[in-house]
């Protein structure tokens, strides 16, 4: 992605489908002969102006505003050309090719943008941070309200004054491990009078809230992925349709009703989940499974294995009846296979329904809920939450991935060496300065200052076409 970075680039940059206005975005060096050629005007910086975009034979394609923001102060960094048509496709796509047609005379080398190319050129034009360009991402693709505002904290740069006033504290400390080994003949006694353990100390209680509010923020961008497995009839469906408030699943009486897996997106407190509904789990070779619900069971065993968190849904009712002894060894068998076939790290919450329609003795562990009545299904919100690892929304969590996160976390495992190296009876200062670069390192990547080309790469490019 950066071997044609000084090429001129153009998209579209409106989503696709029909709106009220769309939007054409160029951006490059020199782009003023361009936008005469569009517009047959010379266009004021920043100064919207409106009239009538033209083809080769100088016919109206359409009447539309036109902006031009010069370098340095546009969105990239070069000249950004915008223009603003109605939102039809056809419209912007004659738009688009009239900008490549006209460029081939006024502005060589004129292409069409790649993902996310808009974007990185603001990064790589000093614009823009790493973590503010993800941002971007996160905040176009928000799924509850909560996320949308952390995301757009993020982007308004507070997670990167969080990086950078660490990145400060560890500059500084680093500088005085340098100077010591640059002039070991001062013979200072660096440990003591640096206070170089309380540096040390300070740095690492500053990071600790730092990485609670990031996993907050990775927990909103990511949500976890929760299946709700059972038997047939265990009311796995009416528990998807109470959750999400909708007639989402086709509910019957009949076992075996759910073929297919459906899925839904919830928010609970602003923190997404995925819930997957899954065919009812049960011997394939059993009389009455046809051909359809195997695939479907099959499919169910698949979700399951990639769940982050399995709701074991059980029909009360039926384990609390002696008589019923299949459906138990059923539930036994199911929980023997879920735990053979899951992490350990992936909890199994054990959910028993039809409260409403069962005794209120010999009530198992679990959670006791009724999908038809909701009854207990705040508690069970609750329990997801937890499952999820989310605290609290306090107005300060910001929006972060998991690369983040996980470069805290490498941030921390070396200032642990470094503290124990501290600690130690005879500190080798070059190892503790060792340990502090690699600690700078880590963090540096969160905002971009030392990342890999490959790392840019894979990130810029699952941003949509035109940011």
């Amino acid at each position: 992605m950066f071997v044609r970075q000084q090429d001129p680039i153009v998209a579209i940059a409106t989503a696709p489908g029909r709106g009220a206005v769309g939007m054409v975005r160029v951006s490059g060096r020199g782009l003023m002969p361009l936008a005469r050629a569009l517009t047959r005007r010379t266009l004021e910086p920043r100064l919207a102006t409106y009239g009538p975009f033209l083809d080769a034979q100088g016919q109206a394609i359409d009447q539309g505003l036109a902006l031009f923001f010069p370098a340095p102060h546009s969105y990239t960094g070069e000249d950004v050309l915008e223009l603003q048509a109605h939102g039809g496709p056809v419209v912007l796509q004659l738009l688009l090719q009239r900008c490549l047609q006209a460029a081939t005379e006024v502005l060589p080398g004129l292409r069409a943008a790649q993902p996310g190319e808009f974007t990185q050129r603001a990064f790589l034009n000093d614009k823009i941070d790493l973590a503010q360009a993800e941002a971007i991402a996160d905040l176009i693709d928000a799924s509850t309200e909560t996320a949308a505002r952390s995301a757009a904290r993020s982007l308004s740069g507070e997670f990167s004054k969080q990086i950078q006033a660490l990145l400060e504290q560890l500059t500084h400390l680093r500088m005085l491990v340098e100077a010591t080994l640059d002039f070991p003949e001062e013979d200072i006694d660096f440990i003591e009078q640096a206070d170089a353990r309380g540096q040390l100390q300070r740095l690492q209680e500053r990071l600790l809230t730092v990485m609670q509010r990031a996993q907050q923020g990775a927990i909103l961008r990511e949500g976890i992925k929760v299946v709700i497995a059972g038997q047939p009839n265990a009311g796995k469906s009416s528990l998807l349709n109470a959750l999400a408030g909708a007639e989402l699943a086709i509910v019957t009486p009949i076992a075996g009703t759910t073929r297919d897996k459906v899925s839904q997106l919830i928010q609970i407190e602003g923190v997404p989940l995925h819930v997957v509904d899954t065919a009812g789990l049960r011997e394939p070779e059993l009389p009455g499974v046809d051909e359809v619900e195997k695939i479907g069971i099959a499919r169910a065993w698949g979700e399951i294995s990639s769940a982050d968190a399995v709701l074991f849904l059980h029909d009360l009712p039926r384990s609390q009846d002696p008589a019923d002894a299949d459906y138990r060894a059923a539930d036994e068998s199911i929980a023997q296979i879920l735990a053979r076939q899951l992490p350990a790290a992936v909890p199994v919450l054990q959910v028993w329904n039809k409260t409403d329609a069962a005794a209120q003795a010999l009530r198992p562990e679990g959670l006791h809920i009724s999908a038809r009545t909701c009854q207990g299904l705040d508690g069970l919100r609750q329990e997801l939450l937890k499952i999820a690892g989310w605290q609290s929304a306090p107005e300060g969590v910001f929006m972060a991935r998991e690369r983040h996160v996980q470069a805290l976390q490498a941030v921390q495992q070396q200032l642990d060496l470094a503290l124990a190296q501290v600690a130690s009876p005879a500190p080798a200062l070059d190892l503790l300065a060792e340990d502090l670069r690699q600690a700078q390192l880590a963090l540096s990547q969160i905002t971009g200052e030392f990342t890999p080309d490959d790392l840019l790469g894979e990130i810029f490019s699952k941003f949509c076409i035109g940011k």
